[in-house]
């Protein structure tokens, strides 16, 4: 951390897909690491595990090249392990808002060299499976019994709309709201009017060929006749989207904000 400047610097990634994102981190990760000299990593790992879900293995592979916190949103469960995982794992969280009784934990805390910072995970409505609670009411209630300055919030939707309003909503009281989900990197990231970082979708880390990660074929297949089909993880042209945020750690609002697309050498 910059103590002199009193500032707090992140990155955090894209949804990371496959094994090939994962090698991609693997390698890649520690150079950004070297170069931006981030204090913290988040990483969306929902689909680590063969593009769908996240099981112990992918996620060591995450914390192996860097990550600090995985976030992850509605593919979590989609391998029966990360039940088990979630509950054992504090450095890996699942959003705040779905329903209660459900493993593992919506936010982290921790102190770093002396700062405190909270990750709250959140998942959106919109066009997405009805299995959580209204997000804009659960971070409220939390925002409630927090008094930290800086707080990232990863929130994992599909409709901008619903990301750019929980965006309006939070101005001011988090650090960041930066939106997971789409695999689409997003060009309008910035800082708002009352200092909160703001972008509607940080994008992936997986193939620059691809239809969200996934080879093309099938999925233009399933468009074509309505039939499901299986998809695969594509592994050529692997890129890596992730966002640069600086935050002045007394006020906890974002100071600096950068958006990056690194490719394979």
């Amino acid at each position: 951390m910059n103590t002199q400047n009193e500032e707090f610097k992140f990155i955090i990634i894209g949804d990371v897909v496959g094994k090939y994102g994962r090698r991609f981190l693997l390698e890649h990760l520690p150079k950004i690491k070297e170069k931006l000299k981030p204090d913290l990593v988040i990483a969306n790992g929902e689909n680590s595990a063969g593009g769908l879900g996240i099981i112990q293995k992918t996620a060591d592979e995450l914390f192996k090249s860097g990550v600090d916190i995985i976030t992850t949103g509605n593919h979590v469960w989609d391998k029966k392990e990360a039940l088990d995982l979630l509950d054992k794992e504090e450095r890996i969280i699942r959003p705040l808002n779905f329903y209660k009784g459900v493993p593992g934990r919506g936010f982290v805390y921790f102190r770093f060299q002396g700062q405190s910072v909270i990750i709250v995970n959140l998942q959106g409505q919109v066009f997405m499976e009805p299995v959580v609670n209204n997000p804009f009411i659960a971070i409220d209630e939390f925002l409630k019994t927090r008094e930290e300055k800086i707080i990232i919030v990863d929130f994992h939707a599909e409709a901008t709309a619903e990301k750019q309003s929980l965006g309006f909503f939070l101005d001011g009281r988090v650090s960041a709201v930066l939106g997971t989900h789409t695999h689409v990197q997003t060009a309008d990231l910035r800082i708002m009017d009352k200092g909160t970082a703001y972008q509607s979708d940080i994008g992936m880390t997986g193939s620059m060929d691809s239809i969200i990660g996934m080879k093309r074929e099938p999925i233009i297949k399933k468009f074509l006749t309505g039939i499901n089909q299986r998809f695969e993880v594509e592994k050529k042209n692997i890129m890596m989207n992730y966002s640069e945020i600086v935050v002045n750690s007394n006020t906890g609002r974002a100071i600096s904000v950068k958006y990056h697309t690194d490719f394979e050498d």
